[in-house]
């Protein structure tokens, strides 16, 4: 579903990505996983056709993200690191914007949408209310509904758990989980924490300095390197 070869992002002297190679299947979760600063949202920007590669080739089933971009982004649902919302809007009028610029309909049909992932992010009770007004934590959840609109094959979700508090965060992981299980949608979760990686994804893409330092299942992981995760990231991301 999602194929990167040899992407690199250079920023005059400084490499962010250094010639990285992985594929995600469809129906995969896959955990993005590096610490700050390892190239992580550098590789999202770029796979979602915010940002342009210095070389290398992106797909999104079969599609090449840097000459189809339109095409791509239609099949894609993006939650940046900070989410893209307008402050001045309730949560309803966004929601709708997007789904307007999205093409998920007009009339019924948007406010049946808005309404469908308003209650997926758990965001329905606060429609009404200017996004200015609502908790940081709250923000996330609006920043994800608008990733859920029109129900995208691919789901980029870029440290989607930043803000939310352990309730918030244990209801989340578990839409993530139910959104892969549903075999609709492919996931990539980029983060840098541990647990939620281990709570939610099939396999690891770990990346470190700019390169690919491990791509397996956890339990295979940890199985080669004979130690735990957390041991694991911290050689690894040392190294």
């Amino acid at each position: 579903m999602i194929e990167i070869k040899n992407l690199t992002k250079r920023y005059r002297e400084h490499v962010a990505v250094s010639d990285i190679s992985f594929s995600v299947k469809k129906g995969e979760i896959v955990g993005f996983l590096g610490p700050n600063g390892a190239g992580k949202s550098t590789t999202m920007r770029i796979l979602v056709g915010c940002m342009p590669a210095t070389s290398g080739t992106v797909t999104v089933d079969g599609i090449d993200v840097f000459d189809s971009p339109l095409e791509t982004k239609k099949k894609i649902g993006y939650l940046p690191e900070i989410p893209p919302v307008y402050l001045d809007m309730t949560v309803r009028e966004y929601l709708a914007f997007v789904g307007r610029l999205k093409k998920a309909g007009r009339g019924r049909a948007l406010k049946a949408e808005v309404e469908r992932v308003a209650t997926l992010a758990g965001v329905d009770h606060i429609l009404p209310r200017l996004i200015r007004n609502v908790s940081k934590g709250y923000r996330q959840r609006v920043g994800l509904a608008q990733a859920l609109i029109n129900d995208p094959e691919v789901l980029i979700l870029d440290e989607p758990t930043v803000g939310l508090d352990p309730i918030q965060i244990e209801q989340v992981r578990k839409l993530i989980l139910e959104l892969g299980n549903s075999g609709r949608h492919t996931i990539i979760l980029s983060t840098h924490i541990l647990s939620e990686v281990k709570a939610t994804c099939d396999r690891i893409v770990m990346i470190a300095h700019g390169k690919i330092a491990a791509d397996a299942k956890i339990e295979d992981l940890e199985r080669e390197h004979d130690a735990p995760l957390e041991q694991i990231f911290t050689q690894l991301a040392m190294a």
